[in-house]
């Protein structure tokens, strides 16, 4: 596998002769049980609740990317390329394996969402990756991996591109106003109360303005931070409510659908300062991390239009309306 670079979009694709796995993986003995016999290689461990440990980071099974090495990045005639180096880890959101964010405790929640934080942290320590994705693929449309309650993190040596645009908006918008774009969009979704979906403590989970796909939810915090692994390690007592809000938010998509994305955006590795490009320059005050959540729904098939022009067949007021008629656990 290596890193291929689209010359006009300026997208990273991997790419190689692979053969990907179809849906969940099923094994007579899950790996990533607290008692499976065969135990995945560690990397990270949250201590507590009933057993030895209550979250825990492994290296992929069959990972993408490779931790040894340089990336060496090179031409090929107009193109880039490199090497796949960066990590690749199975967050293991809880020891049990009915234990998913959506019907965990609240405490079981902030340990995971305490150990991203702690991973986020940790890679950033290197030189190499230049940004560092947590994501949760549930469902077979969504191209989950494996049946106990995961997550993954991938640390990269490029940010990705849909990164990228909320970076440059950011820093545009910071440039003529110099406020973040985040922070007045949740400042008006407040004063207009007609997308927001619920309030927890600093946390606020909404309907986007233009959503990408029917019922898509933000989750973001009401006091101002770029780097999310900043914000939770440095304000731990607050996670508590994110992980609650986090829950709530996922028991009420899941009455809509079960298949979803679920993607951390947080900063990247400012060891990485770009000077040329400028990204960095006003990161703290211009960027602001958030949970995005987007729902896999079954549809009619439309007409082709290019994918950067996305359909949503459900505005978000409606979408909002539902998702608090929902019935979910306190």
């Amino acid at each position: 596998m290596e890193l291929r670079k689209d010359p006009i979009t300026r997208s990273w694709v991997i790419t190689g002769d692979d053969v990907p796995d179809s849906g969940p993986r099923a094994e007579a003995v899950c790996r990533f049980c607290a008692d499976s016999p065969a135990a995945p290689q560690l990397v990270s461990s949250m201590a507590g609740g009933e057993g030895p440990w209550s979250a825990r980071a492994v290296v992929h099974p069959t990972p993408l990317y490779r931790i040894e090495g340089e990336p060496s990045r090179r031409a090929d005639g107009l193109y880039d390329r490199m090497r796949s180096v960066g990590a690749h880890e199975v967050l293991i959101e809880n020891p049990r394996h009915d234990r998913n964010l959506w019907n965990a405790s609240d405490g079981e929640i902030e340990q995971f969402l305490m150990l991203a934080a702690q991973r986020i942290q940790d890679l950033k320590r290197d030189a190499r990756f230049k940004y560092v994705s947590i994501f949760k693929n549930h469902g077979s449309s969504a191209g989950q991996e494996f049946e106990h309650p995961t997550a993954q993190l991938t640390a990269t040596t490029f940010v990705p591109r849909r990164v990228l645009y909320e970076l440059r908006a950011g820093r545009d918008y910071f440039s003529q106003k110099e406020r973040c774009v985040f922070c007045d969009i949740l400042s008006q979704e407040v004063q207009q109360n007609q997308r927001i979906l619920e309030a927890r403590g600093d946390f606020i989970a909404l309907c986007p303005y233009a959503p990408r796909v029917p019922y898509e939810t933000w989750i973001i915090s009401r006091l101002h931070e770029a780097a999310f692994e900043r914000f939770a390690l440095g304000r731990p007592g607050s996670i508590r409510d994110l992980a609650a809000l986090l829950r709530r938010t996922l028991q009420r998509v899941r009455i809509i659908t079960e298949e979803f994305h679920l993607v951390l955006h947080t900063s990247p590795n400012r060891l990485h300062r770009s000077e040329s490009l400028g990204y960095w320059k006003t990161i703290d005050e211009d960027y602001h991390w958030h949970i995005e959540i987007l729902p896999i729904i079954a549809s009619k098939a439309k007409s082709y239009t290019f994918k950067e022009v996305y359909y949503s067949p459900v505005a978000s007021e409606t979408a909002v309306k539902r998702l608090r008629e929902a019935q979910i656990d306190g």
